[in-house]
C-alpha cells in the first residue's frame, strides 16, 4: 500500500541542511577550479578579452559583454598584475557558490540529505560548469545568479516572507550587469507565474519595487547600449550563424541545452520536467519546468549557444531529485536506481574534462601571435615603428595581443570586431598597418599594399569559426584614410 503526500504547507518547515555532504561537494568543486587555474598556462580566449576589457578599455558597457565580468578582471590584474590564479579565483568561487545554491533550492522543496547530496553533485559536474568553472567569462558568473534568483522565489513561496523579494531585484541587477540573459530570464520567469501561478507574486508591491531596483543598477550599461545602437541586439543574428559550426546547428543546440547538464544532471533535469507536473507535491514550482521549456524553445529556435541554460539546470535537477524522494517515500522504488549510475558517470565524465581545460586554454596560440606580430614590426625600418598600428580581423587576437605578459612591447593594438570595434579607431598618425587575419580585404576601405609575412600560433586551442588557430600576420600596409574617418566601415559583429 502507497500513501499520497499533501503539498507543502505555507510555514512548514524544512530538512536541516546537509552540511557534510553538500559542504565536501562544494568544497571539492572550489578546490578543483581554483588548482585547476592557477596550474593553467594560458588564457581562453574570452578570458583574455575580460582582461584585456579590463586594463584598456574599462567603461560601463561594451558590445556584447556588460562590465562586470571585465571589472572583476581589473581588480585581478590590479591586485596582482599578470597572474592568472589571482584572475580566476572569483569564478572558480562563484561555481562552488552555485553548487551549494543548488543544494539550498533542493532544501526548501523539502529536500532530505540524500535529495541534497544528489542535486549538489549534479551541479558540481555539469559538463559545462566543469569545463569552464574557473575561466572568467561571463558565463561562468551567470549560473549563481540565476539560482539565487530561484533559490529567492522558492523560499519566499514556502514563508511568504516579501523581504526576500526585496532581495531579487538587486540580485538581477547585478546578474544584468554579468550577461544580458538573466533579463529574458526574469521576463519568463514572470509570463510562467502569470499563466500558472502562484499569481499571488504578482501582486506583491515589495516585488515591483525590487524589480525597480534592479533595473536601476541594470541601468547603466543598458543606456550604453543605447547610446551605442544596442550592438547586443544585434548579436543575437552572429550568434545564429555561428551556431552550425559550434554546436551543429539547431539540433545540437536543443541538444546541447540538455547534455551540458551532466549525465546525473540530465537524469535529473528530464525527471524535474516530468515531476513538476506528475507530482502535486512539486505543483507549485512547475513555474519553474515551464520557464526551462519556454527558454528551451526560445534558444533552439534562434540557435542560442549551447550553455544558455546552465544557470538553471540546478534548479530542475533539484525538482527531480525531489520528485525521486517522494516516491521512495510512498513506496515507488523502481526508477530511483538509475540515478546512482548516472552520478557515478557525472563525476568521471568531470575528472575526465578538467585536464582538458589546460589544453583549450594552453598559451601556444597566443605567445605564436605575440612573436609573429613583434617579428613583423622589428622587421619595419625604425622609422616607421612609432608610426605602427596593428589591426586584428578578430577580438579573440586583439585581446591575446592586448594581454602580453608584462614587459611586452608591441604596437599599439586596435580592432573593428565585437566590442574592439567601439573602442575608438587609432590615431590617424599611425599610417603603418600591420594586420592579423585571415582575410586582409577587411581592411581595403582604408589599407594598401599588405603583403603576407607568415602565420603564427598554433592548434592547441578551440576557437570560433573565422578565428583559426594559425593567425596570418601581414605587413607592408599604409592608410590611405583617416581612421576616424573610416572606422565605421571597418566595424563588424562576426568574428573575421
Amino acid at each position: 500500500m502507497t500513501t499520497v503526500l499533501p503539498p507543502l504547507q505555507v510555514g512548514s518547515q524544512v530538512p536541516r541542511l546537509a552540511r557534510w555532504p553538500v559542504g565536501l561537494v562544494t568544497a571539492v568543486v572550489a578546490t578543483v577550479h581554483l588548482v585547476s587555474g592557477s596550474v593553467g598556462r594560458g588564457y581562453w580566449f574570452d578570458e583574455a578579452l575580460m582582461l584585456a576589457i579590463g586594463r584598456h578599455h574599462l567603461d560601463w558597457g561594451s558590445a556584447d559583454q556588460p562590465p562586470l565580468a571585465p571589472a572583476i578582471a581589473w581588480l585581478a590584474d590590479t591586485v596582482a598584475p599578470g597572474s592568472i590564479a589571482v584572475l580566476r579565483i572569483v569564478p572558480s568561487l562563484a561555481t562552488a557558490g552555485a553548487v551549494l545554491v543548488a543544494a539550498l533550492i533542493a532544501r526548501e522543496l523539502g529536500g532530505d540529505r540524500r535529495a541534497q547530496t544528489l542535486t549538489a553533485l549534479a551541479q558540481a559536474t555539469g559538463l559545462w560548469a566543469t569545463l569552464a568553472g574557473h575561466w572568467l567569462t561571463p558565463y561562468t558568473l551567470e549560473p549563481l545568479g540565476w539560482l539565487l534568483i530561484v533559490w529567492l522565489l522558492v523560499r519566499w513561496i514556502r514563508l511568504r516572507e516579501d523581504r526576500l523579494l526585496l532581495v531579487i531585484g538587486p540580485v538581477l541587477g547585478l546578474a544584468a550587469q554579468t550577461k544580458f540573459q538573466v533579463i529574458l530570464f526574469a521576463a519568463v520567469l514572470l509570463a510562467a507565474v502569470l499563466a500558472i501561478g502562484p499569481r499571488g507574486l504578482l501582486g506583491r508591491p515589495a516585488l515591483w519595487v525590487s524589480a525597480l531596483v534592479g533595473a536601476l543598477i541594470a541601468a547603466p550599461t543598458l543606456i550604453w547600449q543605447a547610446m551605442h545602437g544596442w550592438p547586443q541586439l544585434q548579436m543575437g543574428a552572429v550568434v545564429a550563424s555561428e551556431a552550425e559550426a559550434l554546436s551543429g546547428g539547431r539540433p545540437g543546440t536543443a541538444l546541447g541545452l540538455l547534455w551540458l547538464a551532466g549525465p546525473v544532471g540530465l537524469v535529473l533535469v528530464v525527471a524535474g520536467l516530468v515531476f513538476a507536473v506528475a507530482d502535486r507535491r512539486l505543483r507549485p514550482y512547475a513555474f519553474l519546468a515551464l520557464t526551462f521549456v519556454a527558454l528551451w524553445a526560445l534558444f533552439v529556435i534562434t540557435a542560442g549557444r549551447p550553455y544558455y541554460l546552465n544557470g538553471l539546470h540546478g534548479a530542475l535537477a533539484a525538482l527531480g531529485a525531489i520528485g525521486f524522494q517522494h516516491r521512495r517515500e510512498t513506496g515507488h522504488r523502481r526508477l530511483s536506481w538509475i540515478v546512482w549510475p548516472g552520478a557515478a558517470l557525472s563525476v568521471a565524465a568531470a575528472a575526465a574534462i578538467v585536464p582538458l581545460t589546460a589544453m583549450l586554454s594552453a598559451p601556444g596560440v597566443q605567445n605564436g601571435v605575440i612573436a609573429g606580430v613583434r617579428q613583423a614590426w622589428s622587421a619595419l625600418p625604425a622609422e616607421e615603428r612609432s608610426r605602427t598600428v596593428v589591426i586584428s580581423g578578430s577580438y579573440i587576437w586583439a585581446a591575446y595581443l592586448d594581454t602580453a605578459p608584462p614587459g611586452t612591447e608591441l604596437p599599439p593594438v586596435h580592432s573593428g570586431n565585437r566590442s574592439y570595434g567601439y573602442f575608438g579607431p587609432p590615431p590617424d598618425d599611425r599610417d603603418v598597418v600591420i594586420f592579423v587575419g585571415l582575410d586582409p580585404a577587411q581592411l581595403a576601405p582604408v589599407v594598401t599594399g599588405l603583403q603576407l609575412a607568415g602565420t603564427s600560433g598554433s592548434g592547441d586551442t578551440l576557437l570560433p569559426p573565422g578565428a583559426e588557430a594559425g593567425a596570418p600576420v601581414w605587413t607592408g600596409g599604409t592608410a590611405q584614410r583617416p581612421w576616424s574617418e573610416v572606422w565605421p566601415e571597418l566595424r563588424t559583429l562576426h568574428v573575421g
